[in-house]
């Protein structure tokens, strides 16, 4: 009867243990699917009309939203096997941490260019056409991108000095993150000197963009409307910039969290930050810069109800059709 009991119990543990895994896969999950679909018709709008695919600000937003799009869903696919306690290789766990650090780089290296952007639009009106060419833009994309590649190209670097034996087939203890991986000490000093090296010059140049677009619209030769509507646009960028800041602080801080509360606790509050600050904020690009825009809000509303407007029109025809009989 012992026996039974305790078995009876461990089973019940394991079903709840499941139903949690389950409900919690769900919670996340379609806040993730309905972002995605969001991000998906923002990209497609930004592909849709020659104006955008010609813009220097359009393309700059393309690569913003890109990047953050493909962390969003290695963000989910992470916390999906870290929450279904899936034990994963150093490879397969490097590569998908790693494809994350590549795509966290991105975002900040593209709000710069932006507001570098905004900035000579306003200050130099009559040189921006030639400063901001697509072709410049491309370039910039491609050093932004190549810039992120060598941070991966030394991290992955930075593994050898772990003596690692088989390692291949060596398995990540805990779950699958940057932290469990990189173990060694220089690759922590680095980590941290990079990070603090690329947010802290990211908001400097900013910041500094910010201040001079907000001179130049005190100025009686600006175009006060122009400058008005640049200078909110950075402010915007400073705040997408600070949403980006604080993923990076989210395993940081949950490291901190776990010396001062439960386990359960922490599992608890885990979830509400990843859903919060590393989930939402990825959304908020769409809708900041789709939204706000006068030409992308049209074709990206469009889109969106796209589906809902056809329905309305085929409901519509079937009432027409049962009334004429």
């Amino acid at each position: 009867m012992s026996s039974r009991n305790q078995n009876n119990t461990t089973a019940g543990l394991q079903d709840d243990r499941l139903l949690g895994i389950v409900l919690l896969s769900i919670v996340t999950t379609l806040p993730c699917c309905v972002f995605l679909y969001i991000n998906g018709m923002m990209l497609f709008t930004l592909r849709s009309k020659a104006v955008f695919c010609e813009t220097a600000r359009y393309i700059l937003l393309y690569n913003l939203l890109f990047a953050e799009t493909v962390q969003l869903v290695v963000s989910q696919v992470l916390f999906l096997l870290a929450a279904d306690r899936v034990v994963m290789t150093y490879p397969l766990c490097g590569f998908l941490t790693q494809l994350a650090a590549f795509t966290t780089t991105i975002a900040p290296l593209t709000l710069v260019v932006m507001s570098v952007e905004r900035y000579v639009a306003v200050c130099y009106p009559l040189r921006h056409a030639g400063i901001v060419t697509v072709r410049n833009t491309d370039v910039a994309i491609i050093l932004i991108w190549m810039f992120s590649f060598l941070n991966v190209l030394i991290r992955l670097l930075l593994l050898l000095e772990l003596p690692f034996d088989n390692l291949l087939n060596l398995q990540v203890k805990g779950m699958c993150s940057r932290i469990n991986i990189f173990v060694g000490p220089i690759s922590d000093a680095y980590n941290k000197a990079f990070t603090c090296f690329v947010f802290t010059s990211a908001g400097v140049a900013i910041i500094s963009s910010y201040i001079g677009v907000a001179a130049a619209a005190r100025s009686a030769s600006a175009d006060k409307a122009s400058a008005h509507k640049a200078r909110n646009t950075l402010l915007l960028h400073l705040v997408q910039f600070g949403l980006n800041l604080s993923s990076i602080i989210y395993f940081p801080l949950l490291m901190t969290l776990s010396t001062v509360v439960t386990r359960a606790v922490l599992v608890h509050i885990q979830n509400i930050f990843y859903l919060f600050i590393l989930i939402v904020p990825k959304c908020l690009s769409p809708l900041i810069y789709g939204l706000r825009d006068q030409s992308i809000r049209p074709v990206l509303m469009f889109y969106l109800c796209c589906r809902l407007r056809l329905s309305v029109v085929v409901v519509k025809s079937d009432v027409s059709s049962l009334a004429c009989m």
